[in-house]
């Protein structure tokens, strides 16, 4: 399967959020779940450090990652939200995405990238893993990963 990836733009906000709730749809096994509050994905969109990036087929946005650049007393990035829409999982999608954002990482000088996982989500931990993430904490229903890159400097 082809697809393409990108940052994301305002006019993606609607698929983020549609992607958003099947997210959660399929961590906690419901229907009926909270999407995100209005306005919380402005952050993503106004040109500042934190951005989404999306992967696209056939000109539809099916998964997307965003990407948190924190500074405080060592920078890291939090990757907040990965969602891949169900038809399209398995396909290297999210493996991309999370390439994506450790190539900006390591561009951006940032050596290490955190990110939850609620424990329920077996098939996204096991990927995580599988791409060098180590669990950092138990957070009660949900580990705290983290990977570190090699040494930038």
């Amino acid at each position: 399967m082809e697809y393409i990836t990108r940052k994301a733009t305002k006019t993606d906000e609607n698929r983020i959020r549609a992607l958003f709730i099947e997210m959660l749809q399929t961590i906690y096994s419901k229907d009926n779940v909270d999407g995100y509050e209005d306005g919380y994905l402005d952050k993503f969109f106004d040109q500042r450090e934190d951005w989404i990036c999306v992967g696209e087929v056939n000109g539809s946005v099916v998964a997307y990652l965003s990407i948190e650049v924190h500074h405080e007393q060592e920078d890291f990035l939090y990757l907040d939200d990965l969602s891949v829409s169900r038809q399209y999982r398995n396909n290297g999608i999210g493996t991309r995405l999370i390439q994506i954002a450790e190539a900006f990482a390591k561009e951006t000088g940032i050596s290490t990238i955190l990110f939850h996982v609620e424990k329920s989500n077996t098939s996204a931990f096991k990927l995580y893993q599988r791409l060098g993430f180590s669990i950092l904490s138990d957070e009660g229903t949900r580990f705290k990963m983290v990977k570190r890159l090699p040494n930038l400097t």
